[in-house]
């Protein structure tokens, strides 16, 4: 009996909607597998592409992504690399960097093989991570690279150093130098912040000239910077090298139309000769240094046991220097300034000094320049502002209640504003503002946007005299006097000395008089120890003012109290005030000379 198949329409319907139903799903997936925001490829085991959507497309330079085709070198290099993947069978997270010589582009890509309806396939998805790469590398930068001259910083070149000495085995040698640009801070107060900026970034490239990619250069602060040299033969060659680097730092910087010389001192230790440790090496180099800076300058000085004396000499005073700030043992001397013609007294000058430990007084050559190096002469310079307000009084009763008094100023604190608006106002809260005259040295003049700009205004406004100490000995010249307003000019001792058998000095002192007086500065001549200098000022120029050991020596305010057994004496002397050779009894060696 014949058998037949019967049809059932309903049977045939159904597999059509459920056909349609796959292939809407299949749509979908792979409308939405292309609109992913992560780049997704899949793979076969020939290395070809069964699919790249969109973003990956973008990613890969592929800009038909329906045909991954034409194909882009980052695609052929992700199917080579995809391939090996494949033959490992290993699922992987890296790191792709993809540049175009325009932009570069970071992909954190993950990748995974699978098995699929019998066909091993390698999947890749991708996300874009260039920004926070971008990001991270900032971050780098600023951490382990200075941000002007784009050298490495301290912790960088410290960690080199201590590599090198984990990998030493007996014949690892090297050189660490410590080199500081001389001067720089009043490079950077005359010609400004942006100029010296700029003399750090070309000072850094000739210093970086000629290195290897085995040295390092780095800058660990302001205008200090770290040299090291690995390897080395041995000191002879290290000198020669330093000696060329001082020798291409010699010649000038054109910088913003300006024409900069700038020299560098340069302490060196080696390894292992002066130390083992880096921290040793950095420190016996920093101390090599500044034996350079205090022998002139613009050289190099291998490190030697002997410095490392004078650094714990150094400390020991500067713990002492420490200790009698606290213990207030500083003291103020006056010294008058007196009218040449009449023997009057014009003003004096208030010197700090200090009691050591045994009541001995100490002259200021021996703190001064430590306490502003320590940062210390700020409170020293208030301490001795509080001492002339305490004794005022007897101040008046000595010398009288219109004598002017002069307080000295590093050039230092003079450019700082933050402590000259204190020290104003300490000043101004006195009562008697207008009878302090505030001495500083040239430095602070060449400072002009400092000084000029901001500081003087400030004392002028509370009536405040300005002198300019020790003049023509600092940075200045006599055309600088053009640019200087000040009350007095206090004309350096070394131009004193002997005036009177001295012709060129002679010349010189005609000048800044003439110049001065022109100006309208009052001149004041420094350190007149001799009857014949005196003569010499009174008979050849129109000087009225001087000071110095011939007229008195710096005198304490103990001694002027009633009860001291020099007070008689000191108030006798200065009365009678007699212009006698006799005065310079006072002269050199005393132990209470400025």
């Amino acid at each position: 009996m014949p058998s037949y198949t019967t049809h059932d329409p309903r049977s045939a319907a159904a597999e059509a909607d459920e056909r349609r139903a796959v292939e809407a799903e299949l749509s979908l997936l792979r409308d939405v597998l292309r609109l992913l925001p992560s780049g997704v490829t899949v793979q076969d085991e020939h290395g070809d592409f069964l699919l790249v959507n969109d973003a990956a497309a973008s990613q890969l330079g592929v800009y038909d992504s329906a045909h991954a085709a034409p194909r882009s070198p980052q695609l052929s290099q992700r199917g080579e690399t995809g391939l090996e993947f494949l033959r490992s069978g290993r699922t992987a997270v890296i790191e792709e960097s993809i540049d175009d010589g325009q932009t570069r582009q970071v992909l954190l890509t993950a990748r995974r093989p699978v098995r699929i309806a019998n066909r091993t396939l390698l999947i890749s998805s991708s996300a874009d991570i260039s920004e926070q790469k971008a990001f991270e590398d900032q971050l780098f930068r600023s951490a382990y690279y200075d941000e002007l001259t784009d050298l490495p910083t301290r912790r960088v070149i410290e960690h080199r150093a201590n590599s090198l000495l984990k990998q030493d085995e007996g014949d690892v040698k090297f050189a660490l130098a410590f080199l500081d640009i001389d001067n720089f801070k009043h490079i950077n107060d005359y010609y400004g912040h942006g100029v010296g900026d700029m003399l750090l970034v070309e000072a850094s490239k000739r210093l970086a000239r000629d290195l290897r990619e085995t040295d390092m250069l780095a800058r660990i602060s302001g205008d200090e910077f770290l040299l090291l040299l690995s390897p080395i033969g041995g000191a002879h060659e290290v000198a020669e090298f330093l000696q060329s680097t001082l020798s291409r730092l010699a010649a000038p910087f054109f910088i913003d139309e300006s024409e900069i010389f700038a020299a560098v001192s340069i302490g060196v230790s080696l390894y292992p000769d002066h130390g083992r440790s880096y921290n040793v090496l950095r420190q016996n180099a920093d101390l090599a240094m500044y034996r350079v800076k205090n022998d002139g300058k613009g050289a190099v000085a291998f490190f030697d046991a002997d410095m490392e004396q004078e650094a714990l000499a150094r400390m020991k005073i500067e713990q002492s220097l420490r200790l009698a700030i606290l213990e207030k043992r500083f003291c103020c001397a006056f010294q008058t300034k007196v009218d040449i013609r009449t023997q009057e007294i014009k003003g004096i000058e208030a010197l700090v000094r200090l009691r050591d430990d045994e009541g001995v007084i100490q002259a200021p050559g021996t703190f001064v320049d430590l306490a502003v190096e320590l940062g210390l002469i700020d409170e020293l310079t208030h301490l001795v502002l509080a001492e002339i307000v305490k004794s005022i009084d007897l101040i008046n009763e000595t010398f009288g209640p219109h004598a002017t008094i002069s307080i000295n100023v590093a050039a230092k604190q003079a450019v700082n504003p933050e402590f000259m608006y204190s020290f104003a106002l300490a000043l101004e809260a006195t009562g008697f503002p207008r009878r302090f005259m505030i001495e500083v040295t040239e430095d602070a003049f060449v400072t002009k946007t400092h000084f000029q700009e901001e500081i003087l205004p400030m004392l002028r406004k509370i009536g405040v005299g300005i002198s300019i100490d020790d003049f023509g000995i600092g940075y200045s010249s006599l055309s600088a006097l053009a640019d200087i307003t000040a009350d007095e000019i206090k004309i350096d001792r070394s131009f004193i000395t002997d005036i009177h058998r001295r012709p060129r000095s002679q010349g010189i002192l005609r000048a800044i008089e003439s110049l001065s007086e022109a100006l309208g500065m009052t001149v004041i001549a420094e350190g007149i120890e001799s009857f014949e200098e005196l003569a010499y000022l009174q008979a050849a120029t129109k000087i009225r003012y001087a000071q110095g050991y011939y007229f008195s020596r710096p005198i304490f305010l103990e001694e002027l109290k009633p009860t001291h057994p020099l007070a008689s004496e000191t108030r006798s002397s200065l009365e009678s005030r007699p212009v006698q050779p006799n005065r310079v009894a006072y002269s050199r060696g005393s132990r209470y000379r400025r």
